[in-house]
């Protein structure tokens, strides 16, 4: 298995749509196997989803993301969890714990983002 997060600094960046890296952990038996950092370059909003299928993600942890976003994802099989904020490694292991707290309505919740 392979989970993609939404990354910056070692935390969750939390604008799916304009995250600068994703780290890719590599799952087997449960455990994490290997971690990589790929920046997504030009890739931004819709193509992310795109990006993420090129390097084989099959769940994603996030920040916040839109509606658009999320409809996306669930078409192209990737599974994703919203509202996820905090240490990246660490959401990896809850998740793997079965103890990741997250927003399934996060998507529904993501409102014009004004930084």
């Amino acid at each position: 298995m392979k989970i993609a997060v939404t990354y910056e600094n070692g935390k969750i960046f939390q604008h799916f749509g304009r995250t600068p890296v994703f780290a890719f952990y590599d799952v087997e038996d449960g455990k994490v196997v290997k971690k990589e950092e790929v920046e997504t370059g030009e890739y931004s909003h819709g193509a992310l989803v795109d990006f993420l299928q090129q390097h084989g993600a099959e769940k994603l942890i996030c920040g916040g993301y839109g509606l658009g976003a999320k409809e996306k994802l669930d078409a192209a099989g990737i599974e994703s969890f919203g509202g996820v904020s905090g240490d990246a490694d660490k959401a990896v292991d809850d998740y793997l714990a079965g103890k990741l707290v997250y927003d399934p309505l996060a998507a529904e919740h993501h409102g014009p983002c004004h930084h």
